[in-house]
């Protein structure tokens, strides 16, 4: 008998298996997608929360080929504002990358997975607390678990089938992901690898630069409104796209959305959601992986437990943080004039930069941020 089956193969459904195995359940992990390494379209920068997590994990960061960044780096317009990690770098790594090294992981501790295998349906027997779920493969295969993990992504088919996915957004964000060769990497253009993530603000339209090799960035673009190409977004860019001139693309455009998506709960019966599936506000602060590796610790504990309500609990504990700083710089995002002054107020306070990035990566509690961080901000806002 299968303890835990997870739909879904990618970082958080990897990690979620990982972990359950190592607290000894049976673990098998079905994906529709023919085999490992997967890519998708994602920002590629690891926080420093996120590498603590890959460690405890059993994924040595040295052996991922990536590029370690130290900070937060703004521009917007003539300004840019700098902010610093407290201690540990963050890391940029390209997705395969990471997926390969989990899916070995995940390989050497006895997870099972099976590549190729949709799940077409989901059969519901009623009972308390939502009942019970089994997957049927498209074979028409159940696939019977104690525990059924939905961790197939943004637009999650397991959260429509269980009832858990909530009315789409009115606002739609998206995201599109391109690599450049630079420095070193035979690039002709005057770019080279930053040693902090760029996030380059425009009207309604984000570009964020990731060191991911040596001679590498990711850029990743973010943007409300209708749907548009990578080099028609890059354009509303000019100092970005003269720097990345004659750089040499190294991977075809992926994209990703709409971004928001919104559930109902987490939790219905023996069927639990984790990862991007569990719901998702935006990726405007780059916390998307370090997010997916807590919840699949705190889904791992509860599930070895038996305890699905503990699940809820920290999945409701480890998103509160994150989502409130996600729809704050939405909302700044939203309004140039807000988001120019808050730019320009980083820039003359970076110690005020450094604390909020302490915030964001878990080594500063919000009470030790408090009313006094809260007021430097305001008066900088203010007077910027």
């Amino acid at each position: 008998m299968i303890d835990l089956l997870i739909v879904g193969g990618g970082p958080a459904g990897l990690a979620t298996g990982i972990l359950a195995r190592r607290a000894g359940l049976v673990v098998t992990v079905v994906d529709r997608r023919p085999g490992a390494p997967v890519d998708k379209a994602c920002g590629e920068g690891l926080m420093p929360d996120g590498v603590a997590a890959l460690e405890r994990l059993g994924v040595a960061a040295e052996g991922l080929e990536g590029r370690p960044f130290r900070g937060i780096r703004y521009v917007d317009g003539e300004t840019v504002a700098e902010g610093g990690f407290p201690a540990a770098p963050g890391l940029g790594v390209r997705r395969t990358r990471l997926h390969a090294a989990l899916v070995g992981r995940a390989e050497e501790v006895g997870v099972e997975i099976r590549w190729g295998r949709k799940v077409e349906s989901l059969d519901h027997r009623p009972g308390p607390l939502g009942g019970s779920f089994t997957a049927r493969l498209g074979s028409g295969e159940p696939l019977p678990a104690r525990w059924l993990v939905a961790a197939d992504g943004l637009l999650s088919p397991l959260r429509r089938m269980a009832g858990l996915a909530a009315a789409p957004a009115r606002r739609r964000r998206f995201g599109v992901r391109r690599h450049f060769a630079v420095g070193g990497g035979g690039g002709t253009g005057p770019a080279a690898v930053p040693d902090k993530v760029e996030v380059w603000w425009g009207d309604r339209c984000e570009a964020y630069v990731t060191p991911v090799a040596d001679d590498e960035v990711g850029v990743a673009i973010l943007w409300g409104g209708r749907k548009a190409g990578f080099d028609e977004l890059l354009a509303g860019f000019p100092r970005l796209a003269g720097r990345l001139a004659g750089c040499p693309p190294r991977s075809r455009d992926r994209g990703a959305g709409p971004l928001l998506q919104r559930v109902r709960g987490v939790v219905r019966g023996n069927l639990v959601l984790v990862g991007d599936a569990a719901g998702y506000v935006d990726a405007i602060t780059g916390e998307g992986l370090s997010l997916a590796f807590g919840q699949a610790e705190a889904l791992a504990a509860a599930v070895a437990a038996g305890d699905p309500a503990r699940y809820a609990a920290a999945h409701r504990r480890l998103g509160r943080l994150p989502d409130a700083m996600a729809r704050l710089l939405l909302a700044v995002e939203r309004r140039p004039w807000l988001r120019r002054r808050t730019v320009r107020a980083l820039a003359a306070d970076p110690a005020l930069f450094d604390r909020l990035l302490a915030l964001h990566v878990r080594a500063l509690p919000p009470s030790a941020f408090g009313w006094n961080g809260t007021a430097r901000l305001l008066r900088g806002l203010l007077t910027a």
